[in-house]
């Protein structure tokens, strides 16, 4: 029977340090800054922004909401973007996805200065990722490496797998886990004999986007199961890509939803915002 990470909990461990250094850079009158874009009225994406706001207040940061109409031109948006590239106030930048349809994603992540890029979607911090060498990590695949170290699990060694391989989760989350000395294997849709991988794993992590999809006997007994997965099941409830039940009895650790990774997304953008106000104070040293 698994023990389950409590993600709330270690979330708050996390934010609790994070407030503890922004009252230090406060002593030294800096104070990080966060801009939130919003285009468009997907709900889902307006409950996100309003949680991102009040983590933001939670541990001390100054913070600015934007929501602009569905109807958004590109150049009015790119416009606020420079505007907020050249804002010393604000430390990071971050633009909610999914943008609607007529705008360019590519070309508004593109627009975010790499050092105010908390989401570290630009081409320059994903390059970073990939030789070690980066000042700020995808706030999901940093918050399972966060969850692991705080769980007392280390990567190094272990047989990890990675079941999605998105430029959000699965891809930089087998980076991290390669960098944490695991051996990754990333399976997508069109592996085959996907069960027999999953089962091979000592360490899974699961963002496949489908409901209660690794099951029992998909994975090896005691193995560690992270599940990223935000979903509905048939009675509306949300659960994840794991079948929680069935994984439960077999895993050594488990992620429930909620309460597993999600809290700890929203912290790592906090942990970002705060390096990228460290990254400015030492620019502003030279």
């Amino acid at each position: 029977m698994a023990k389950i990470i409590d993600g709330k909990s270690i979330a708050q461990q996390v934010r609790g340090e994070i407030r503890a250094e922004v009252q230090k850079l406060e002593a030294e009158g800096v104070r990080p800054g966060l801009a939130v874009v919003i285009v468009g009225e997907d709900s889902a994406s307006k409950v996100y922004v309003r949680n991102k706001i009040k983590a933001c207040a939670e541990v001390g940061f100054y913070s600015e909401n934007y929501e602009l109409p569905e109807d958004t031109g590109e150049e009015e948006l790119l416009a606020l973007i420079e505007k907020l590239n050249g804002d010393p106030a604000i430390h990071g930048i971050l633009v909610q996805l999914p943008l609607p349809r007529h705008l360019d994603e590519h070309k508004v992540i593109a627009a975010i200065h790499p050092q105010k890029d908390v989401d570290a979607f630009h081409v320059q911090n994903v390059g970073k990722i990939m030789l070690g060498q980066y000042d700020f990590l995808p706030c999901t695949p940093a918050g399972v490496m966060k969850l692991l170290e705080y769980s007392g699990i280390d990567p190094a060694g272990k047989d990890c797998v990675v079941v999605g391989r998105s430029n959000i989760v699965g891809k930089p989350q087998a980076m991290l886990l390669l960098h944490a000395n695991g051996t990754v294997q990333i399976c997508h849709s069109r592996t085959r004999d996907l069960a027999q991988k999953t089962a091979a794993a000592d360490i899974l992590v699961v963002a496949i986007g489908k409901p209660k999809f690794i099951t029992g006997d998909m994975i090896r007994e005691g193995a560690v199961v992270i599940d990223v997965g935000m979903n509905r099941d048939e009675n509306g409830k949300l659960c994840g890509d794991v079948d929680f039940a069935s994984c439960f009895e077999k895993a050594s650790y488990i992620t429930p939803v909620p309460g597993g990774v999600g809290p700890m997304t929203i912290t790592m953008l906090l942990k970002n915002t705060l390096s990228a106000a460290k990254l400015s104070m030492k620019q502003d040293e030279k």
